[in-house]
């Protein structure tokens, strides 16, 4: 082994004990990480890319089994002592997870979270470790960061808490930053704010880095090597040009032509306006005091008019907190909002609950986590056929029958009904949120970032199914998304939308390809910056 060569891995197996089976989660892996230098391990979720990167310093936990080699600067890390391990974690090797949201303390300040790492590790305290706490805050690109020593992680956007994560990865000076899909829930925008930082503070401090993703956009701009993971196994590595250029393996020639593509059908001559919006409002009131008096307003929606028709498509995208998803809730009624709401030719702004009710089943919504959308006590036959009792839509037919028949066209198997939600892919669960939705045979649908947390193969393969549905039932689709690449897909006409505001609108091939404000100039440019470079 040269002496460059910073981590060394070979041979290495994963097995995970559950009720006495094992389960083989990586299988001989071998590669290595040169000082100075990143690698990406690419592929789809469940390839193993995480589990070999936790292997790395032993954060398996006890039903891991680990067997082969790792060494970290020629000191042996599988079956080394605890107290050798403490040592690397943190010092030498430090992680940037996925989502911000939940490796942050929601109870504690920055301060007192980025302190407790300075002090266990650098023995820092008082106002020495203060000062160093700030310089962090500056190193990551957070503004003013004395004054936001005081703040929870719930009063920062996505970015600035991510930013705050690489501040606590870095606070010790590690030799080996392992990022763990870093940007997958970030804003295109803030993405590439984000990917600049790592890039430019790599090369600043001299770290290696070991970048997971199953985004090979990502990785053409970043990473030196790439060793791409399939089922447990590297089924091909290289560098990156190379890789990208003239990829051998037909796992990574599948990755790096997933990407959804295509044109909407056009709208039907003399289809029907299913919604529309004038001059919509939302604003939430700020209340203080004893007396709860309003001394001001959030304002999250102004002024915003739209229409969407039978077999049309309206993609509505932004950075997090443009009110995207504000503007559909209150569409659908379940927030209040001041301005016409008209939803079948019928102004439904002054409906009370009990009025609305028989209009649920017309407007259904599709949310971004599967997961935490589906009850994970009910079946998957509970959870689609739920909607129908609630509606008492087609009290005649055999529900289990219709279940089924929605299963299909989803691209599920009936035969699966009867398990529960745990026990499918996030596509698979996905899936299973669309035909919750769709069994009702609603006339919109709300797509609330239904493609963001998935893979990309399984992307494509969610656009292609929304797409045939639209075409087979003339559904009206509102889409929210940051993933521009996918709005362009999906999307007949195209909202852009910044802190409240509609800043354009239009038919999607000229907000596209010729962008008329700054911003959607902005947003275009971090959206598709990779592609142009090919």
């Amino acid at each position: 082994m040269s002496s460059d060569v910073l981590l060394n891995v070979r041979g290495l197996n994963v097995h995970f004990r559950q009720d006495g089976a094992l389960t083989h989660a990586v299988r001989d892996v071998s590669f290595d990480l040169r000082r100075g230098e990143t690698v990406a391990l690419v592929g789809e979720s469940g390839s193993g890319k995480s589990v070999t990167a936790l292997s790395t310093v032993s954060l398996l936990g006890d039903s891991a089994e680990i067997t082969g080699s790792i060494t970290y600067d020629g000191a042996e890390m599988v079956g080394a002592n605890e107290a050798e391990l403490r040592r690397v974690r943190g010092n030498d090797i430090s992680f940037i997870f996925q989502e911000p949201m939940t490796s942050l303390n929601p109870l504690h300040t920055l301060e007192k979270q980025l302190a407790e790492a300075v002090a266990l590790h650098q023995g820092l305290r008082g106002e020495e470790a203060r000062a160093k706490i700030i310089q962090l805050l500056e190193q990551v690109g957070i503004p003013n960061p004395e004054v936001r020593l005081g703040a929870y992680p719930h009063q920062l956007s996505g970015g600035q808490r991510q930013r705050v994560m690489i501040a606590m990865a870095l606070a010790n000076g590690p030799e080996l930053l392992i990022a763990d899909e870093p940007t997958t829930a970030l804003d295109v925008t803030i993405q590439a704010q984000i990917l600049e930082l790592l890039a430019e503070l790599k090369e600043r401090l001299g770290m290696s880095m070991l970048f997971i993703t199953h985004d090979l956009g990502i990785v053409r701009k970043f990473a030196d090597r790439v060793c791409v993971m399939k089922d447990g196994e590297i089924v091909e590595r290289g560098d990156t040009a190379e890789i990208f250029a003239k990829p051998s393996h037909p796992y990574t020639q599948m990755l790096l032509s997933a990407e959804s593509t295509g044109t909407p059908l056009p709208v039907p001559a003399g289809a029907d306006v299913i919604a529309e919006t004038d001059a919509l409002r939302i604003w939430f009131p700020i209340q203080r005091g004893l007396l709860k008096r309003t001394v001001g307003h959030i304002k999250a929606v102004n002024a915003a008019t739209l229409s969407v028709r039978a077999g049309e498509t309206v993609g509505i995208v932004g950075e997090s907190g443009s009110g995207k998803t504000t503007l559909a809730l209150a569409i659908m009624r379940l927030i209040s909002s001041e301005g016409r709401v008209s939803f079948l030719g019928r102004n439904i702004q002054g409906l009370k609950s009990r009025e609305m009710r028989p209009l649920r089943a017309d407007m259904q919504i599709v949310f971004q986590d599967p997961y935490g959308s589906l009850s994970p006590r009910m079946t998957v036959e509970e959870i689609i056929s739920e909607g129908l009792m609630i509606h008492d839509v087609d009290s005649g037919r055999d529900r289990r029958e219709m279940v089924a028949e929605i299963m299909e066209e989803v691209g599920l198997d009936p035969d699966m009904m009867h398990r529960y939600p745990h026990e499918f892919s996030g596509g698979q669960r996905q899936r299973i949120a669309i035909a919750r939705a769709m069994v009702l045979r609603p006339k919109l649908v709300v797509l609330d970032e239904p493609t963001s947390a998935l893979d990309m193969t399984v992307q494509v393969q969610i656009v292609e199914l929304l797409r045939n549905l639209q075409q087979k039932y003339g559904l009206a689709y509102l889409f929210i998304s940051h993933d521009l690449k996918v709005v362009r897909a999906l999307s007949h006409k195209v909202i852009v939308m910044k802190e409240g505001d509609v800043v354009e609108h239009g038919d999607a091939g000229q907000v596209f390809d010729a962008p008329r404000s700054d911003y959607t100039k902005a947003l275009m440019a971090a959206a598709f910056e990779v592609k142009a470079a090919s």
